[in-house]
C-alpha cells in the first residue's frame, strides 16, 4: 500500500491564500509551526503576499494541524495514483487518463517546469525532466521504478491521472496558471468515478484520454488549444514539446519496450 514517514507537513507560503487553500492557510498561521523566509508585520503575522526578499517562504507544521489527515501514516492499497506536472507551456491537458504504459512513460520522463522559488536563480518557470520526478533520491536505474508503477497498476488495478496544474491560455506571460478550483473539481470526480461516466476525447500530440466534460469546470479548459487565442501558436508550442519529450526519452528507450515506447507523445501528421 501507500505510506508516510515524514511524520508532518511543509508548503510554500508564497501567495497563500484562505480562499483556495483554506487548512495549510489555517495551520501556516497556527502557534508551533515554523516559517522560513516569510516577512512578519509589526504585529508578528505572516504575510504570505509579501515578496521583496524571496518567493521562496516555507512552513512546516504538525501533521494533525491538518483536518482529516491519518494518524498512522498507512493508506492501504490505492484506487487512484495521481502524477502532478505543471507544464509552463500551456500545452498538456488539465488532467488525462494513463494507461499503464503511459504512467511508466510519465514517470520515467518526469516533464514538469522549474518555478520560482523553488531552486537559486529561477526567477521564471523553466521545463525540466526530472526522472521519476525525483532522479537526484533514485539509485537504480528509472526503467526499474517504471515497471514496478507499471506491474503495481496491473496488479490493484488502479487507474493512473496525469494533472497539470501548469498553465492555460497560452505559455507561461501570455497565459494564467489553472484555476485551483477547476483543478480540485477534476481531481473530485476523478476520484469519485464521477468521469467514467463521461466522455473522453484522445489528445493529438500526447495520445493521453482527456475527459470532455467535469462537473463544475468549464469545458474549454479540458480542451488546451481552445484556450488559446492564436490555435496556430498553440500547434507550435505542442510540437516544440512533444520534440523536447521525445529527445528526452531517447535516455531510457533501451531499457524499456516496445508498448512503452510507442505511449510516448508524437509529432501530429
Amino acid at each position: 500500500g501507500v505510506f508516510n514517514f515524514e511524520g508532518g507537513c511543509y508548503a510554500k507560503t508564497i501567495r497563500l491564500s484562505p480562499t483556495a487553500e483554506p487548512e495549510i492557510y489555517g495551520a501556516c498561521r497556527t502557534w508551533g509551526t515554523i516559517l522560513e523566509n516569510v516577512v512578519l508585520d509589526d504585529l508578528r503575522r505572516p504575510d504570505f503576499d509579501d515578496a521583496r526578499y524571496t518567493e521562496n517562504g516555507r512552513a512546516a507544521y504538525p501533521l494533525h494541524y491538518i483536518p482529516n489527515a491519518s494518524d498512522t501514516s498507512r493508506g492501504g492499497q490505492p484506487k487512484n495514483v495521481v502524477m502532478l506536472t505543471a507544464d509552463a507551456f500551456g500545452v498538456l491537458p488539465p488532467i488525462a487518463r494513463l494507461t499503464p504504459e503511459q504512467a511508466m512513460y510519465h514517470f520515467i520522463s518526469g516533464y514538469t517546469a522549474k518555478v520560482a522559488g523553488t531552486e537559486k536563480g529561477v526567477t521564471e518557470p523553466q521545463a525540466t525532466f526530472s526522472t521519476c520526478f525525483g532522479a537526484p533520491f533514485m539509485p537504480r536505474h528509472p526503467a526499474v521504478y517504471g515497471e514496478m508503477l507499471r506491474d503495481r497498476l496491473a496488479k490493484t488495478g488502479a487507474r493512473c491521472w496525469l494533472v497539470n496544474t501548469g498553465w492555460t491560455g497560452g505559455p507561461y506571460g501570455v497565459g494564467h496558471r489553472m484555476p485551483i478550483a477547476a483543478t480540485r473539481a477534476m481531481l473530485r470526480a476523478a476520484l469519485s468515478g464521477a468521469l467514467d461516466k463521461g466522455t473522453w476525447r484522445t489528445d493529438p500530440c500526447f495520445g493521453l484520454q482527456v475527459p470532455t466534460q467535469v462537473p463544475g469546470v468549464e469545458a474549454k479548459i479540458l480542451d488546451p488549444r481552445r484556450t488559446w487565442a492564436d490555435p496556430a501558436a498553440y500547434d507550435a508550442q505542442a510540437e516544440k514539446l512533444v520534440g523536447m519529450f521525445i529527445d528526452n526519452f531517447t535516455r531510457f528507450a533501451d531499457h524499456v519496450d516496445e508498448a512503452v515506447r510507442a505511449a510516448g507523445p508524437k509529432v501530429p501528421a
